[in-house]
């Protein structure tokens, strides 16, 4: 007598049953890379530093503004900072992903989500977020600050000679972030991927800035200058500035650029 078997549920009724109701959607996605970004402790000190500098030069700039020529705008103090904590920004963003590559948790990042574009698109929306909340914080505190001792105070009736800058003082330091993130995707090694960054953001326009003295014939190295990150921060800063349209302009087309070629070649490259 042969023992009864009762007939294997169809496969479409288990895949059905083994079926999780939770999906991986881009908001779970960020609030991933959130969680990550400000679990390193490299991601507070970069921000303390970044406080620190730009508020303590403010105060300093603030002091002996008194001394300053005629047509200064006072709201320069708060945002002139930013030639040197662009350095802190950009390096944030380097590591922030060159992090996960030299531990292998790149890996296990691209495993819960194969889509890689997605992985990018969160990194880049999670950063610009921090850079951007830090920096504004950053410029009332340091406007709060720099209020009593400023010889004329800023203008806050005029746009152009407040608001406008400080907010393309923000725009400046997300990009100069996303500018590390870029790099850090296209050459996976924390140390190369800072070198890139503040070559770009630093070396470069102090090298280019060397052939002003050279003969016309060197001029067009002078003149790509122009279109240096660090240039069009200086642009789009600047009040009532003649450049401002091309400063924002190339703010925007650096981390464009670079995070087009970032998804590019993540996606075809092993992790």
């Amino acid at each position: 007598m042969s023992a009864a078997t009762s007939p294997a549920p169809p496969l479409a009724s288990r895949t059905a049953r083994a079926a999780s109701p939770y999906r991986l959607s881009f908001a779970r996605v960020v609030r991933s890379e959130w969680q990550k970004l400000l679990s390193l402790r490299s991601t507070w000190w970069s921000l303390a530093i970044t406080v620190a500098l730009s508020v303590g030069i403010s105060l300093l700039m603030a002091s002996a503004s008194r001394d300053f020529s005629v047509g200064f705008a006072p709201v320069m103090t708060i945002v002139m900072p930013m030639q040197f904590t662009m350095l802190v920004a950009g390096i944030l963003g380097a590591i922030s992903i060159t992090g996960e590559y030299s531990t292998g948790m790149i890996r296990s990042t691209f495993a819960a989500e194969p889509r890689r574009g997605t992985v990018l698109v969160a990194k880049a929306v999670v950063l610009t977020a921090l850079i951007a909340l830090t920096t504004a914080l950053t410029y009332a505190i340091a406007v709060g600050a720099t209020a009593p001792i400023l010889a004329t105070p800023i203008d806050w009736s005029t746009p152009s000679e407040s608001l406008v800058p400080l907010l393309a003082g923000v725009f400046a330091m997300t990009t100069f972030a996303l500018l590390g993130l870029g790099f850090g995707f296209l050459i996976r090694n924390g140390a190369g991927a800072i070198a890139a960054t503040v070559g770009v953001l630093f070396v470069l326009p102090v090298v280019l800035g060397m052939f002003s003295f050279a003969g016309d014939s060197w001029r067009w190295l002078v003149d790509a200058s122009n279109y240096l990150p660090m240039t069009g921060a200086q642009n789009a800063t600047t009040v009532a500035g003649e450049h401002i349209g091309r400063g924002f302009a190339t703010l925007a087309a650096w981390p464009a650029v670079l995070l087009l070629g970032s998804w590019a070649v993540v996606r075809r490259r092993d992790a």
